[in-house]
């Protein structure tokens, strides 16, 4: 039985142990938080990032391991990779981690992506904005996620301010690109090097956190399928990763511009979990333990809601038979995902329907998230 090491034991994790338990797997999580989502579903060690001896023997009680969040510290991992195999290694890390290495990393690579500009100061700040234009986006180089860690700036004179805001560190100034829709790639590559991908989906944000999701893409043409699975294999191989890799993307005019890559298993494709054959889940613990890729295909039509805030009525959600509930065990917070909804139909007009009736279920009180579903 091998036993797989996470680091980090939020609700990724927890599913990434939901998915490899069938299969035979134990799970063994590291995480300095008290109680974590994934502690239900794995032996937890609760202990520092920075205490080196209780990471080098609970490093020793696993096989494998891999990383659920780009939150957890650079020099963990690295620190590991001579003890114990980590899947995906360092690299994927420390770039999925940095805006701007991001960004110099995918442009290197050929890949559109927005104008951007390093900023270390005001003077530099006010320089790019002359370069880029507005509007654009002030981002922190890290720790941002779900909308954190970044400020529009519609005029040069708010410059000041925007900056501040982000608490003067060092930051990326990005170019506002106009797009038709965003869309996500979930791409897997195996430790024998195959790489298989999802179909591409389509996402909705409000204040950078994800809402919704539809899986395949509405219009979706091959030539756009064939142009994402394309940028995750040139990722993919360019970071020599094994395991499950995100990349959001914005359609601009029937051309993919990249947003950022995630590396690791993410939100927009938690509805593979029952709307493909093999969930990204299945497929990273199979990729990182050496075991055979499961198929991507869709089983219909699927689609996402996220449960931000706090949990619905159950039994509401519970009686409709062609949705399934995610609840990931965190306390409620206003903006918090503390679970999901997977909504399954036959058609494009039937998922749509399902969906807007789940998120009048679950979002009756958050007036701002509503509206149509492709």
């Amino acid at each position: 039985m091998i036993t797989l090491g996470v680091l980090g034991a939020g609700q990724l994790g927890r599913m990434l142990a939901l998915a490899g338990i069938p299969l035979g797997m134990r799970f063994r999580f590291y995480d300095p938080l008290a109680d974590p989502p994934a502690s239900a579903v794995g032996e937890h060690t609760r202990a520092s990032w920075d205490d080196h001896a209780a990471l080098l023997a609970w490093a020793d009680s696993v096989d494998v391991i891999t990383y659920e969040s780009e939150t957890v510290p650079l020099t963990v991992v690295r620190g590991l990779m001579d003890r114990r195999p980590v899947r995906p290694g360092s690299d994927a890390l420390r770039i999925g981690g940095d805006r701007l290495l991001e960004k110099e990393f995918l442009s290197g690579l050929g890949i559109p992506v927005a104008p951007f500009a390093s900023v270390e100061n005001l003077d530099e700040l006010a320089s790019a904005l002359k370069r880029l234009g507005t509007p654009s986006i002030l981002k922190t180089r890290g720790g941002g996620y779900d909308g954190r860690g970044q400020v529009s700036i519609a005029d040069p004179a708010n410059s000041a301010a925007a900056w501040d805001a982000l608490g003067a560190v060092p930051a990326t100034l990005e170019r506002r690109v106009e797009f038709q829709r965003e869309l996500a790639i979930v791409a897997v590559r195996g430790l024998n090097r195959r790489i298989i991908t999802y179909p591409l989906t389509e996402t909705r944000h409000e204040s950078g956190i994800l809402v919704s999701a539809v899986a395949p893409a509405p219009r979706m043409s091959e030539a756009l399928q064939h142009s994402a699975a394309s940028i995750a294999a040139h990722v993919l191989e360019a970071l020599d990763h094994i395991g499950v890799l995100a990349i959001e993307c914005f359609e601009v005019d029937g051309h993919l511009v990249v947003n950022e890559f995630a590396p690791r298993v993410h939100n927009s494709g938690h509805w593979t979990i029952e709307g493909a054959v093999t969930s990204q889940f299945e497929n990273h613990v199979r990729a990182i333990a050496g075991l055979p890729l499961g198929s991507t295909d869709c089983l219909g039509h699927c689609g996402l809601v996220n449960l931000l805030g706090e949990i619905p009525a159950l039994s509401q959600v519970l009686a409709l038979p062609w949705a399934h509930l995610h609840v990931y065990g965190k306390a409620s917070r206003p903006g918090r995902k503390v679970g999901h909804v997977t909504v399954l139909a036959n058609d494009p007009h039937m998922l749509s329907e399902r969906m807007q009736h789940v998120i009048n279920l679950t979002r009756s009180n958050a007036d701002s998230i509503q509206g149509s579903l492709s």
